[in-house]
């Protein structure tokens, strides 16, 4: 028997995911990863010490954490690799995949420390006193009193540098990078001062020879520290109470780009991903046309979305819209046995309304066990509350549904929660989010949008996800800005302007990774590659493919083709796989 006939068995016997006895074999021919209990221990320990050492850019910590991956690649070393069943050297790649990354982060880190360095000269002395008392040192009431005097008047003088330099417009001669660097360097000093009062508390008063000592310095050090935040977020960022955050993102250029593919295990050049992106996008415009044609509205698509963005619920209406499609999605692949839905997944999924301040940066949906709908609240604005109906319309909202729910996050979550476990340290948006995507395209195929308005609630996620590749990837290069990539946003893919904004100003704030939009289309276009590839070749049956999917856990699909496929697994594997072709040259 073959690997891959051996995993299309043991995903299609008796009652899948629901018997132990099959449970216990999981997917890869009865064999569990040999590694397994190797990677849960190095998420143990990575995450016990990232809580041991906790503060951001702090050389201590970067110390400890290249000692702590160096270590782990000496044990993957010793390793006998061609001993290992598939699982396992899956689980050794992965793992050796990993902790480079981790190194190369590193390296990064220290980069964008060292442009912040100049402009808090006083770090290094909070992140010392804070070693200090995490190494159980005893502290010198008169000499940390002394520290913190020059603390004081060092960040005021820091203050009135960059004051000075950023009236000049920057000491490099780039203003855009100032904003940038000025930024992160207001985040951080956030930290700092966070950190600082927190060592001040364990001390004072539990220790009447510090706070005789220290009280007046530290509380002159903390107001020094607070004017320079407020001088940077107010000043250089352009925070102003009441107003969103400003875009500012921090591009990590091509450089850090290529690196980022690499660990993802995506073969291809940025070019090359525009390029595919752009390719995609024809076909969503083309679809559209058709859509709108059969609308009667001739070629003019955007005329077709506007219908489709009128057709919203009223206020009150959306939750029950909501369970309507949640309930359609999970019958439409039931009905067709493409993947096992367990009772219990169906059972324990929820709803919650999400709040005003958080739409602003997710003007969609979120998902997982619970899903988070937008939607307008009474203290929003009439023209906010407009485009939240707008932008969540029935047609838009029945593809972000599924998306969310079943067959897609929540149905991913309950998975990996309870098969391969240990790859949780291997996940990846590639799988997490190429997973949700390739369903959008696969019910596509399927004809789960039956009329040309459910066409185009499906048309604007799809182009919406080649826009991402385009405007994110772009942004990391430094070719367009956070405001273009808004009129990019509402010029092609048909977006309402504040919920671009959002889109963009969740994209480059720094709380995703920069391959993180770029991921769902790409992943769903892997994922679309392997099920042309063993589902319509004949070799594996829909469920059995995307049951073993969800059993193998999250990893670069890359390694999920090589997990279906019983790929040939070597110490030196490189990604190779071209799952999109060899896109025309832009």
């Amino acid at each position: 028997m073959t690997l891959r006939s051996a995993i299309a068995l043991a995903c299609t016997a008796g009652a899948l995911l629901l018997a132990p006895a099959v449970s216990a074999q999981a997917p890869a021919a009865g064999a569990t990863s040999e590694l397994r209990d190797s990677v849960e221990r190095y998420s143990a320990d990575r995450a016990a010490l990232f809580r041991r050492y906790g503060m951001d850019y702090s050389p201590a910590r970067r110390d400890r954490m290249r000692e702590f991956y160096g270590d782990w690649r000496t044990r993957l070393g010793a390793i006998d690799f061609d001993a290992l069943s598939q699982e396992g050297r899956l689980d050794w790649i992965l793992l050796d995949n990993e902790v480079r990354y981790q190194l190369v982060l590193l390296d990064r880190e220290e980069r964008q420390f060292a442009e912040m360095a100049p402009w808090i000269p006083f770090a290094s002395t909070i992140m010392a006193l804070e070693e200090a008392r995490r190494r159980f040192e005893p502290v010198a009431p008169a000499g940390t009193a002394g520290a913190l005097a020059t603390m004081a008047a060092s960040a005021d003088s820091a203050r009135e540098r960059a004051a000075a330099a950023w009236k000049a417009g920057d000491s490099t001669g780039s203003p855009g990078l100032a904003r940038v660097v000025g930024r992160r360097t207001a985040m951080l000093l956030g930290e700092l001062r966070g950190t600082l009062q927190r060592w001040d508390r364990f001390y004072a008063g539990y220790d009447p020879s510090f706070t005789w000592w220290a009280a007046e310095p530290y509380a002159k050090a903390d107001s020094a520290l607070a004017r320079y935040a407020k001088f940077l977020n107010e000043t250089v960022v352009g925070i102003r109470p009441g107003q969103a955050e400003p875009m500012i993102g921090d591009p990590i250029g091509v450089e850090g780009l290529q690196a980022d593919l690499a660990y993802e295990m995506i073969p291809y050049s940025v070019e090359e991903l525009l390029a595919i992106a752009e390719r995609e996008f024809a076909w969503c415009e083309a679809e559209y046309r058709r859509a709108a044609q059969e609308m009667g509205f001739g070629d003019d698509w955007k005329a077709a979305l506007e219908k489709v963005k009128q057709s919203f619920v009223p206020p009150g209406g959306q939750p029950a819209l909501i369970r309507d499609l949640a309930l359609e999605a999970t019958t439409f692949v039931e009905d067709r046995d493409l993947l096992t839905v367990p009772p219990l997944a169906k059972e324990i999924w929820r709803m919650e309304m999400m709040s005003p301040e958080r739409q602003r940066v997710s003007p969609f949906f979120l998902g997982g066990e619970v899903i988070l709908v937008s939607y307008p609240t009474e203290t929003m604005t009439n023209e906010e509350k407009l485009m939240s109906m707008r932008g969540n319309n029935p047609y838009f909202s029945r593809a972000t549904v599924q998306h969310e729910l079943i067959p897609g996050h929540h149905l991913q979550g309950f998975m990996t929660s309870r098969y391969n476990t240990q790859r949780r340290a291997f996940s990846t948006p590639f799988w997490t989010e190429g997973w949700a995507l390739y369903w959008e395209m696969l019910l596509w195929d399927l004809g789960f949008p039956r009329t040309p308005e459910e066409r185009i609630g499906m048309l604007f996620w799809r182009s919406h996800r080649a826009a991402r590749i385009i405007f994110s990837l772009r942004f990391h290069l430094g070719t367009m800005t956070p405001e273009e990539a808004v009129d990019f946003l509402v010029d092609r893919v048909g977006h309402e302007r504040a919920n671009a904004e959002g889109e963009v100003r969740r994209s480059v704030a720094g709380d995703y990774s920069p391959l993180y939009q770029a991921a769902y289309m790409l992943g769903g276009l892997q994922f679309r590659a392997l099920h042309r590839e063993l589902v319509e070749s004949g070799e594996m049956i829909d469920r059995a493919f995307h049951d073993a999917i969800l059993q193998g856990g999250g990893m670069p699909v890359e390694m999920v083709r090589a997990r279906l496929t019983g790929a040939p697994l070597t110490r030196d594997y490189s990604a190779h796989w071209r799952f999109a072709g060899d896109p025309p040259a832009r």
